[in-house]
């Protein structure tokens, strides 16, 4: 399992935008880049770099998935029929952590992972503790009852700035996998552009 070593709002100021929506993101306070360089002047970003953002902006947001598993999903998403940009969305969204954190069970994207990995989820009544886990339309994913009496979760409920998507049905601790979402129905915080993550892998 890989682990985040570094804070990860480092994301939010490295790329200059608060990408989980969060009250508590520095890019509310201070919307430059950390380092004592992070106030100079930006110059002109090129295509690349331009790719590139958009390339680790949507990776940062699906929390500690690795550059391999990342571009495994990408290379899934190009093999499949229709736009590549938005396979590779639906995919990322049928993770079981991007899941457990679209129905409020979790506080952060981070905390949906480690509530997976601790053996908490259960996909139609059996428990999986892989985040990566690609849910299906029609799957049913449940919390234990340890989870459900978690601080954790509570606090995730109560959260006022994330909505659930239409694409999940959640009934108190049960949540319906109903669709496959594009990229409009999918409630990112700020504007995602997969298709210049798709332009930065066929390069």
């Amino acid at each position: 399992m890989s682990k985040r070593h570094s804070a990860k709002y480092k994301i939010d100021r490295r790329l200059g935008e608060n990408i989980w929506g969060r009250p508590k993101s520095p890019v509310n306070r201070r919307e430059y880049g950390p380092g004592q360089h992070g106030q100079r002047r930006k110059g002109k970003v090129s295509d690349f770099g331009l790719q590139l953002r958009a390339k680790q902006k949507l990776k940062g947001y699906y929390g500690d998935v690795t550059e391999k598993q990342f571009k495994r999903a990408y290379s899934e998403a190009a093999r499949q029929k229709g736009d590549t940009s938005q396979n590779l969305i639906g995919l990322l969204e049928r993770r079981l952590d991007a899941l457990v954190y679209r129905a409020k069970f979790a506080p952060t994207i981070f905390a949906a992972r480690q509530l997976v990995s601790h053996g908490h989820v259960f996909v139609n009544g059996v428990r999986c503790n892989i985040a990566s886990r690609q849910v299906k339309p029609g799957d049913e994913v449940t919390l234990g009852k340890k989870a459900q009496e978690m601080a954790l979760v509570a606090e995730a409920q109560a959260l006022p700035e994330r909505d659930l998507p239409d694409y999940i049905s959640v009934d108190g601790t049960k949540v319906t996998f109903v669709r496959v979402p594009t990229l409009d129905e999918v409630p990112y915080p700020v504007k995602m552009e997969p298709n210049l993550v798709v332009e930065f892998y066929s390069r």
